[in-house]
């Protein structure tokens, strides 16, 4: 394989989850078609909508509201927001039929549905991919930038999808598996030897499960997300696998969260068998330690 396809894709697991919508959020739809019947222009309706999710405390109001509207007036690409269209567009009456393709989005919106899953697409390290609830949103501090490896049958189905879409179908390499069923991993042998095992695994606490925002408890696959009791249980998996699969100095890199370096560290540690050693770990855009580098050595 080349180096492109020496890269074992992330290895990622959950079924998929719950998609139940937020039932503290109600909208009357009755009421705000007439709030709206004398707004005309985008603006006007950018002003409006932006008041509403701020009082029903919706998270970036204006910047929902104005991806919104701009993809109503047929902005090709997320990168193309609101502002960046043309003045006449901003200005211009809106027909019937925007506003009511508007008012429709904007209803998502307040059910705590996120941008990416209204929209339908999401713009991610130069590609424009494709989003379906409830496969996992990319996130640009936190993302890596490949997936192929997942139980999850929306995420694979999505993955060849988008790989299809962005012509790059002859360079990756997309395999259905749950990497924590006992024997699944032998299908990734005929892959062997890798330079690298890159994963975002799920790694939440299941204790902070009940803490994540609406956005995500409500759309995204939860099992994408939940980690066990210390968000250890796949990643303890992967770090059982990697080696198998790595060459004499081939490297793991994991995203995880801040509590788990010193706890990867230890447990590395109490699995010597693994040649496996902790050398480095990597902030976020946040500032906080969110990614280790692993490296195996010679056994």
């Amino acid at each position: 394989m080349k180096l492109w396809g020496r890269i074992l894709w992330s290895l990622l697991s959950g079924p998929r989850g719950r998609r139940g919508v937020s039932q503290g959020w109600a909208f009357n739809s009755q009421k705000s078609h007439s709030c709206l019947a004398g707004l005309l222009s985008a603006t006007e309706m950018v002003s409006h909508w932006t008041r509403v999710f701020e009082e029903r405390g919706i998270p970036e109001a204006r910047e929902s509201c104005e991806y919104i509207v701009a993809h109503v007036l047929g902005a090709k690409t997320v990168k193309c927001n609101f502002q960046s269209l043309r003045p006449v567009l901003r200005t211009k009456l809106l027909t019937p039929q925007q506003r009511e393709s508007i008012q429709e989005l904007c209803s998502h919106r307040l059910q705590r549905m996120p941008v990416q899953y209204i929209l339908g697409e999401w713009d991610f390290r130069g590609l424009s991919l494709k989003m379906v609830p409830p496969v996992f949103i990319p996130r640009p501090e936190t993302e890596s930038q490949v997936i192929a490896v997942d139980k999850a049958e929306a995420a694979v189905s999505l993955t060849r999808e988008n790989a299809q879409r962005l012509q790059l179908q002859d360079r990756i390499q997309i395999i259905p598996l749950d990497v924590t069923s006992e024997g699944h991993w032998t299908h990734l042998l005929p892959c062997a030897p890798v330079d690298l095992v890159v994963s975002n695994p799920p790694y939440v606490f299941h204790k902070d499960m009940e803490q994540l925002a609406p956005e995500i408890c409500s759309y995204e696959d939860l099992a994408a997300l939940d980690g066990g009791e210390e968000g250890m249980d796949v990643i303890t998996h992967i770090l059982t696998l990697a080696p198998q699969l790595l060459n004499a100095s081939g490297s793991i890199f994991l995203e995880v969260d801040p509590r788990h370096p010193e706890l990867v560290s230890s447990w590395l540690q109490s699995r010597p068998d693994l040649y496996l050693s902790l050398v480095a770990v990597r902030k976020d855009f946040c500032g906080r330690p969110r990614f280790l580098h692993v490296q195996k050595s010679a056994s």
